[in-house]
């Protein structure tokens, strides 16, 4: 039955203005305005769409809600770090100083939107 529903994720944030700032200015994305006031759509590549809403009572996932693959770890951290972005330092699964974890898997490095949410640049397959 829903196997052929273009189906889409979505998560809240705290400060929708602040969110939107970082997901344009920082990570470069495209983002459009719903019909409902407090409510975002992120445009992505392949024609991903995700929802981005409004929720007075936010708490950020314990997990990565979004993950950006990228041809080359190293490079994106370094020109996010330029644009000020943090990556998260964790002891398990180890990162390294610039926080890309190298234990095993693809390459990866986290980072918060301002609401908290985790997000990730992750080695293409």
């Amino acid at each position: 039955m829903l196997g052929d529903s273009k189906a889409y994720s979505g998560f809240s944030v705290d400060d929708p203005t602040a969110a939107r700032r970082f997901y344009e200015d920082i990570l470069g994305l495209r983002v459009s305005d719903e019909e409902m006031d407090g409510i975002m759509r992120l445009h992505l590549g392949g024609g991903t769409e995700v929802l981005v809403y409004a929720k007075p009572d936010h708490r950020p996932a314990t997990f990565t809600v979004l993950n950006f693959p990228v041809p080359d770890v190293e490079q994106a951290v370094d020109e996010l770090t330029a644009r000020g972005v943090r990556f998260e330092r964790y002891a398990n699964p180890p990162t390294d100083e610039k926080g890309v974890m190298r234990a095993g898997g693809p390459l990866i490095a986290w980072f918060t939107d301002p609401a908290g949410n985790v997000f990730s640049v992750i080695a293409e397959d």
